[in-house]
């Protein structure tokens, strides 16, 4: 972090008592998870800084008559907790709505690449989503995303993040690194990817990585790299293994993904040792999910039920993700130099986050913000325009050359959000058109590019949401948020599609051309500005809406959307087509046609 001489100066002053504090926060217990400790503490503070921690006689001399006093009650205060790996734009929370779900639960501060925002703008809406997250009470530690698309084959965004944009963007104050390098790209080998790495190099900036399921002379090569940290463990072995090699890991517990219990079993059964080294992540969460579980508390209490000390697990989510990302000495802890994130908490068993400080102001009581926080204007590329024609059914229609008969295909089959395993299912060919069978479960699936860059639609078969009838759509879609769409009939699946044209974005589920439910993200397609509670609300009728076509998955929705991610085995679909993982490439999902 720049400062300048002047400021430093004063800083070095308020640290020696010679400036008075602006506030001191009296009768606390403090968590000092730098060393392990917990004891009585009075911290001064001056501006968005910490200058003092001490006992009564030390901090006494930091008291002007101005000084603002703060009684902490007798109860704990934890550091500001960090977010070491989140994608926020999946919450379809905007980072104004996003930072008042999340920080009146503690988390003060996330680390993120923001790549959803960039890959539907530019380098012009990364400045604008810059400047909103300075007037929020939450911090964002931006890694720059080693490229974009992130996909292979290479999908269509509206901005590509190259290693050209690295030797630029790596100088800005605001990175801290290089976000989320995939294993396959640094196996391969790719220009792009290397590039951003060895810029990273020069600029003396950490590379996060995305390793799931690397192990033996995978991972060696891709620790070879230099990466530092992994979010991406599916079990304690494989944590074990990534640790012993070095890496420091992030356990994840995602809306979707419920990694912490296992994971956990590294360090509670395998070798306590290895907790300094592991941290938090949530990936991807709801607004319904915070609102009703909570956020990094939530994992805290997970952890703690897992069988981790409430200290070792406070560790986790502040001082260990800090240092892995070798930000420590801003925030993390609670020592003099440090931002002031503070929490109050009554008790480090149940882990309830009474109130919040972030940057020396208290900003939230009882999991509310206590001050209006108001989203910007939206400049033009983020007002959601859809860049693409509309569409008819015909273009959801798979047409194969023969006039009737069978067809034999590969049914992309959803086992998990990120587990797409391959189903081959017999279909009929009516009028050359391959037709669905909802008796089958086995339904039509597209993505349509968005941006007005090629027009691109694909077409694939899939199977998992059992989906009767009706169709669903989102433009909210990682990683490259361009248009998703399934349905039982091509005819909602077109209507669906023009619905989010007409709007500007968004997640809909229709039924014989009429909405069911529609949930608006004027942002970029991606995000909204409503209030969490709006969204989650919207949300839970659209998870609704969804399962009266006959889906049964938990979160049908976010399932779907999460289909363009290539990243994860076995199978995906972009707007370039059908993806194996495996192999690299796009496949074609007809394996055999019988005319009859």
């Amino acid at each position: 972090m720049e400062r300048t001489v002047e400021q430093l100066k004063e800083r070095i002053r308020v640290g020696g008592a010679k400036i008075p504090a602006e506030k001191v926060i009296k009768n606390g217990q403090l968590v000092n998870v730098m060393t392990s400790e917990i004891y009585p503490a009075e911290i001064a503070i001056y501006k968005d800084m910490i200058a003092a921690v001490g006992d009564e006689a030390e901090v006494a001399d930091y008291i002007g008559p101005d000084t603002q006093i703060i009684d902490a009650k007798g109860r704990f205060l934890v550091p500001g907790m960090i977010d070491g790996h989140i994608h926020s734009e999946c919450s379809k929370l905007s980072i104004t709505s996003y930072a008042k779900a999340v920080v009146p639960h503690g988390t003060t501060s996330m680390i993120s690449g923001l790549d959803e925002y960039i890959s539907v703008s530019d380098l012009d809406g990364l400045q604008e989503i810059f400047a909103e997250v300075k007037k929020s009470p939450l911090k964002v530690f931006w890694g720059a995303p080693y490229k974009t698309p992130y996909t292979v084959p290479q999908s269509t965004v509206s901005f590509n993040f190259t290693k050209e944009v690295h030797q630029t963007v790596q100088k800005w104050p605001e990175c801290f690194g290089v976000w989320e390098t995939v294993t396959e790209f640094v196996q391969e080998e790719d220009e792009d990817t290397l590039g951003a790495i060895a810029e990273a190099g020069k600029n003396n900036l950490p590379v996060f990585g995305c390793a799931p399921m690397a192990s033996g002379k995978k991972l060696n090569a891709y620790l070879c790299s230099g990466v530092r940290l992994d979010h991406e463990s599916y079990d304690h072995v494989e944590v074990v293994e990534k640790m012993r090699k070095g890496m420091h890991m992030l356990i994840r517990e995602s809306c979707v993904t419920h990694f912490l219990a296992e994971n956990m079993r590294a360090v509670t059964e395998v070798n306590p040792y290895l907790a300094r080294r592991v941290s938090f992540c949530t990936d991807d969460v709801t607004a319904t999910d915070i609102l009703e579980k909570g956020h990094m508390d939530n994992l805290v209490r997970l952890a703690i039920k897992a069988g981790v000390e409430p200290m070792t697990a406070i560790q986790m989510a502040t001082i260990n993700s800090a240092e892995a990302y070798r930000i420590d000495h801003l925030i993390g802890s609670i020592c003099p130099g440090r931002i002031a994130d503070i929490l109050f908490v009554e008790d480090l068993q149940d882990f309830k986050v009474d109130e919040v400080m972030t940057n020396g102001n208290m900003v939230a009581r009882n999991h509310k913000l206590t001050y209006e926080l108001k989203a910007p204007e939206r400049s033009p590329i983020f007002k959601g325009e859809l860049k693409c024609a509309k569409t008819t059914a015909d273009d959801f229609s798979y047409h194969v050359p023969i006039e009737n008969g069978e067809a034999k295909v590969l049914s992309l089959d959803v086992k998990g959000p990120f587990v797409r395993k391959r189903r081959d299912v017999i279909l009929k060919v009516k009028d050359g058109i391959v037709q669905p069978d909802t008796e089958q479960d086995a339904i039509m699936v597209s993505v349509v590019e968005r941006f007005g860059k090629n027009g691109n639609k694909s077409l694939a078969f899939c199977s998992g949401w059992k989906l009767k009838k009706g169709a669903m759509a989102s433009t909210n879609a990682p990683d490259d948020n361009n248009l998703v769409v399934m349905g039982a009939n091509a005819e909602d699946m077109s209507f669906a599609v023009n619905y989010l044209i007409e709007q500007g974005g968004g997640q809909v589920v229709v039924e014989d051309g009429k909405v069911i439910e529609f949930l608006p993200l004027p942002v970029g397609g991606i995000v909204s500005d409503d209030e969490p509670e709006v969204v989650a609300a919207k949300e839970a009728k659209i998870d609704e809406a969804a399962r009266s076509l006959g889906s049964d998955l938990p979160n049908p929705m976010m399932y779907m959307f999460f289909l363009p991610i290539t990243a994860i085995p076995d199978y995906a679909l972009t707007d370039a087509g059908p993806v194996d993982y495996c192999a690299l490439t796009t496949y074609d999902p007809i394996l055999e046609l019988v005319e009859k």
